[in-house]
């Protein structure tokens, strides 16, 4: 008779140990963390400093803006830097505070509008040597305003422009980099299928352009005004070479010549600094009325 031995059964062993994934949140990561925020805040006040800066200078007399206080709020002349300001060389200032404006938001609507046409095109129709064309404007794009200057100073005088409203005007209304972006807006805002759809319903090119894509554009446009926006308000060397009359003159120019004017006649620092304080005041205004549109604008073309 055969006896059957039972077999004990064996406990499994233990298997490896399991690691917890990555570490836990300790000393090293507040570290970390209050590091990061030191850069921020480091950064940040080297950014705001200027600003700052500039808004308790702009309360200064003349006396008071090379002292050492410049952050007290002793010696506020504010409202009478201001009533200078606009009495200065027969009120010159606000000559020059309305070029600007008309330079600048004239030039950013019209030019804005070609640009978003010629990008249009570009994305929405095909023709003869078209990216060999497209790149030609991306040359653009890679040259300096500042090389553009003498070329167009020649021009302008062959046709009579020099030191008038239109010699600065009208070459600020051509942009590449606005004609690159709205390419790229274009192709994110505007489906082939809409335009699809209003041919079948009998709408012309034209038509299709201002009733249904140019609607579906206006954050890509807001996009391109703010960048031209700011290119033109800011511009100093076109109108230096082009204008010699002190009534044309835009604010960045009006006010290189009151600070040269200055090491001579101290009178014009307050007047500088205030100027230089109230000429910031459009450009806030314009983004934080429309960031909302330049926002979604510039993350459909990240997308592109």
């Amino acid at each position: 008779m055969t006896t059957t031995t039972p077999v004990t059964p064996t406990a499994p062993s233990a298997g490896p140990t399991a690691k917890p994934l990555g570490r836990p949140f300790g000393r090293s990561g507040l570290t970390s963390r209050g590091v990061a925020n030191a850069v921020v805040l480091i950064a940040a006040l080297y950014t705001m400093m200027p600003a700052l800066w500039l808004l308790f200078a702009s309360t200064k007399n003349a006396d008071a803006l090379f002292g050492s206080d410049i952050f007290s709020l002793g010696d506020f002349s504010l409202s009478r830097n201001l009533s200078d300001l606009f009495a200065m060389d027969g009120g010159l200032y606000g000559e020059w505070y309305l070029n600007s404006l008309l330079y600048a938001v004239g030039g950013a609507l019209v030019g804005s509008l070609i640009s978003v046409s010629a990008g249009y095109a570009f994305d929405k129709y095909e023709f003869r040597h078209k990216e060999k064309l497209f790149g030609l404007v991306l040359t653009g794009v890679m040259v300096p305003q500042t090389v553009l200057a003498l070329p167009l100073y020649l021009v302008a005088s062959e046709i009579g422009l020099v030191n008038t409203f239109w010699a600065v005007f009208i070459p600020v209304l051509f942009n590449p980099f606005g004609v690159y972006l709205a390419r790229l807006l274009s192709s994110g805002y505007v489906p082939n299928e809409v335009l699809e759809a209003s041919r079948v319903d009998g709408a012309g090119e034209l038509q299709t352009y201002i009733r249904v894509s140019l609607r579906m554009l206006g954050p890509g446009f807001v996009t391109v005004f703010l960048f031209q926006l700011t290119a033109i308000w800011n511009n100093f060397f076109l109108p230096m070479v082009m204008l010699s009359d002190q009534h044309l003159y835009p604010l960045s120019l009006g006010l290189y010549t009151w600070n040269s004017s200055a090491t001579v006649s101290p009178e014009y620092y307050p007047l500088v600094v205030i100027g230089s304080l109230l000429a910031v005041v459009p450009l806030i205004v314009a983004f934080v009325t429309l960031q909302r549109y330049w926002k979604s604008g510039l993350t459909a073309g990240s997308v592109k």
